[in-house]
């Protein structure tokens, strides 16, 4: 099956590393499209299925969100060659795009500030009730 490139949240940026400097400040360091490295810890205490995500200077920025990291874990436990860049940091980390198969990431179109959001939810308002 293949699978299309899709952005993904690295959470947990305010937990300290063990050594070297901090996961909010190595974000900073980060810049869009800088490859980022996908690692599985299945030893994990807090969760067997995490992926730790490491910036292209081997510091640890955080994780995959709960959501995500048992489908990404399992792909890239397969053996299916998963690649990772750095997208822009956000409130509670960071955004990273990643892409499947052998391809290349890249990074979304840059949305300007005047541009409405496109709303892909699924949810249409009903027009007889538009609340």
């Amino acid at each position: 099956m293949a699978l299309s490139s899709l952005s993904l949240a690295v959470v947990g940026a305010d937990y300290p590393n063990r050594k070297g400097p901090g996961r909010r400040f190595e974000i900073e360091l980060c810049r869009p499209g800088e490859p980022v490295v996908l690692i599985p810890e299945p030893k994990n205490p807090a969760d067997p299925r995490a992926v730790a995500v490491f910036s292209c200077r081997g510091i640890q920025i955080g994780y995959l969100s709960a959501e995500r990291c048992g489908w990404i874990g399992s792909i890239i436990g397969s053996g299916r060659d998963v690649r990772a860049i750095f997208q822009h940091k956000t409130s509670y980390g960071a955004a990273i795009r990643v892409a499947f198969d052998g391809e290349e990431p890249a990074l979304p179109p840059v949305r300007h500030a005047t541009e409405q959001p496109v709303d892909d939810s699924g949810f249409y308002p009903d027009e007889e009730w538009p609340d």
